[in-house]
């Protein structure tokens, strides 16, 4: 294998693909990238993990096609630190030489002997917006769950009807819910995924530039695989079995009163509170007309008062909820003012952005499950 690259296009789809490269590989062969040059004048970049893969092509000149596999992690790193200057690869026995400008490197190679083929792209399905996608994605995986043995609880659940998707997620403390539109290939199509959050997430993130996103699943009867590809980039990703919960029937049909407030002075109010609030303690949210009123701290320790401006319609009510699912929530919005809307103190509340017209946007909402505090505040 003999190819010449330019630097900057090698250097962005070397990193790109290493993303997927784990940092404590289950098998050795897995901290490979592996280089695949064709007479046409492309070369093929690939890593792969337990259950995702990635996989890039990009123009180069190539004397001679051929393929390896090198250490994925030590080649990106190599080439963030090149000169700007061409970069000639050539592949010499056991080892790689790379050469841009007067720096030069060898890099040993890595047996393919246990590296498997990967999965094909599956067929496409219909395509969605790259950056409504992103957003989309990062406003519901932040209610995921981090634990590891609960595969539902660290999955998003993608619900397919038709020319609407909906992604859901939940840690059991809360719930977010973002619906969204795409263009389908059959408008009849019907199915419900689930995908590890942090994986969904990663790959959002670096396709959500791209303009369109294909959304590929290899059976729509019993989808196993899940690819995504834009910019001549693509990603499969294996599905999580299992039947997610029916979610939706935790919002309630139904509120008593609802609070408009600025969301970026409610943020930063409940960034200072948190500085007093210990841990799994919550914050004291009280809405009254005209004003919201929020407390941390308790006893002898340190505590915190601040009184927001808010828009209360409803009776009076106080409540208590975990100060980071509060911050997490009003991050993954963008509007100027959200809703807060409630049933009872012990019940479930729901916050979701207001347009510039102040109506609610439906289709994004958080569900927050209450804290229970001494005495019943």
């Amino acid at each position: 294998m003999k190819i010449q690259v330019m630097r900057d296009v090698f250097t962005e789809a070397v990193s790109w693909v290493a993303k997927t490269i784990p940092s404590r590989p289950a098998m050795p062969v897995l901290a490979g990238l592996k280089l695949r040059a064709s007479q046409e004048g492309t070369i093929s970049l690939i890593s792969r993990d337990s259950d995702i893969t990635s996989h890039v092509d990009i123009e180069a000149a190539v004397d001679e096609p051929g393929e390896v596999l090198v250490n994925g992690r030590l080649l990106a790193e190599v080439c963030r630190n090149l000169p700007n200057k061409p970069i000639n690869l050539e592949l010499d026995g056991t080892q790689v030489e790379l050469e841009c400008g007067s720096a030069r490197f060898t890099l040993k190679t890595m047996s393919m002997d246990d590296y498997s083929e990967i999965p094909p792209l599956p067929p496409v399905i219909g395509t969605v917006d790259g950056n409504e996608w992103q957003e989309a994605v990062s406003q519901v995986t932040v209610a995921a769950s981090n634990d590891e043995t609960l595969p539902m609880l660290v999955s998003v659940c993608l619900e397919i009807d038709g020319a609407e998707i909906s992604l859901m997620a939940t840690d059991r403390y809360r719930l977010a819910l973002r619906e969204i539109n795409w263009k389908p290939a059959d408008e009849k199509i019907q199915q419900r995924i689930l995908v590890r959050a942090s994986r969904l997430l990663d790959i959002a993130k670096s396709l959500g530039t791209v303009g369109t996103i294909e959304i590929s699943l290899d059976n729509l009867e019993s989808p196993s695989l899940i690819g995504f590809s834009g910019g001549g980039k693509q990603n499969t990703v294996q599905l999580i079995d299992g039947e997610y919960p029916q979610v939706r029937t935790l919002f309630p049909t139904e509120v008593t009163g609802y609070a408009v407030v600025d969301r970026q002075l409610m943020a930063d109010a409940i960034k200072r509170s948190k500085v007093v609030v210990e841990k799994n303690s919550s914050v004291r949210l009280s809405f009254t007309e005209g004003e919201l009123v929020i407390e941390a701290g308790q006893g002898d320790m340190a505590q915190a008062s601040e009184a927001l401006p808010a828009e209360l319609n409803g009776e009076d009510i106080s409540l208590a909820f975990n100060p980071n699912f509060l911050s997490d929530g009003l991050s993954t919005m963008n509007a100027q003012n959200f809703r807060f809307s409630y049933t009872q103190p012990a019940k479930p509340a729901v916050i979701s952005p207001e347009n510039d017209q102040g109506e609610v946007d439906e289709s994004f909402k958080i569900l927050l499950m209450p804290v229970r505090t001494f005495g019943g505040r």
